[in-house]
């Protein structure tokens, strides 16, 4: 099965969930744009605690900075579209670099990591296109499934272009989800755990929410990210009910 991510309601995946009665929970996620297979059903889902996260760094468990400046990084952003899906961005934590639809240069900071989840993981998301998530996964995305992750977008974005019908290279549809709020799990200067919610439509018109957990280190200077277990983002994402418990963007994207 291919990457499913908790951030794609694109055209191509609405219209593959409406032939799948079954499917009444889209997990989308933070670095791609495919449609989720696995599915819940919200009415027995409650508020949960995200998956436990992958210790990548030794210290990657001890919060460094005060809980307030961690819930203050979603502050004083502004947004920018992004086929279709509005990403946030800061003109001091960044991304500083954004040419050719990709996104680096982000401040060691809580808030320049939370801007380099959400950035760097929406665009490993296969419905953008090889040029975007191929140079994304490559070169921004660390851990040992990161090979694992770019086999399974470029499968993804095969099968995506030809329900489609776009050329090879061109982005296979439009993102129609929004990044709603986030939680800090752990931060230090060196690495981060954060639980991103994003909010898309379902299939019967209402509302789902998913939180997706993404670990990003400091490496070379700038964030990476640490590629979900087995290369598929749904198994770093659950569905949840509410955002109790999440710091919301202004806006109440």
């Amino acid at each position: 099965m291919h990457s499913q991510t908790p951030w794609c309601w694109c055209w191509p995946c609405r219209a593959r969930r409406r032939r799948k009665v079954a499917i009444t929970f889209v997990i989308l996620v933070i670095a791609a744009g495919l449609l989720v297979h696995s599915h819940a059903h919200l009415g027995h889902t409650r508020p949960a605690q995200a998956p436990a996260a992958r210790t990548t760094h030794p210290h990657a468990r001890h919060t460094a900075s005060p809980a307030m400046s961690l819930a203050a990084a979603g502050q004083g952003l502004t947004w920018i579209s992004f086929y279709g899906m509005q990403l946030p961005v800061s003109t001091s934590a960044g991304p500083h670099e954004t040419r050719r639809g990709l996104a680096s240069g982000f401040t060691e900071t809580p808030q320049g990591a939370l801007l380099a989840a959400i950035n760097i993981g929406v665009r490993t998301a296969a419905q953008w296109g090889a040029a975007i998530f191929g140079p994304t996964i490559t070169r921004q995305v660390t851990g040992p499934d990161a090979a694992a992750l770019l086999q399974a977008e470029e499968t993804a974005y095969a099968q995506l272009r030809a329900a489609a019908r776009v050329r090879p290279g061109q982005p296979a549809g439009r993102g129609y989800a929004a990044e709603t709020g986030y939680r800090f799990v752990a931060y230090t200067p060196a690495a981060a755990t954060v639980d991103v919610v994003t909010a898309g439509p379902a299939a019967n018109g209402s509302t789902v929410l998913a939180s997706t957990r993404i670990e990003v280190l400091w490496l070379g200077g700038d964030w990476r990210v640490v590629a979900p277990p087995g290369g598929n983002w749904a198994n770093a994402a659950i569905a949840i009910s509410s955002v109790t418990g999440y710091a919301i963007f202004p806006g109440g994207r």
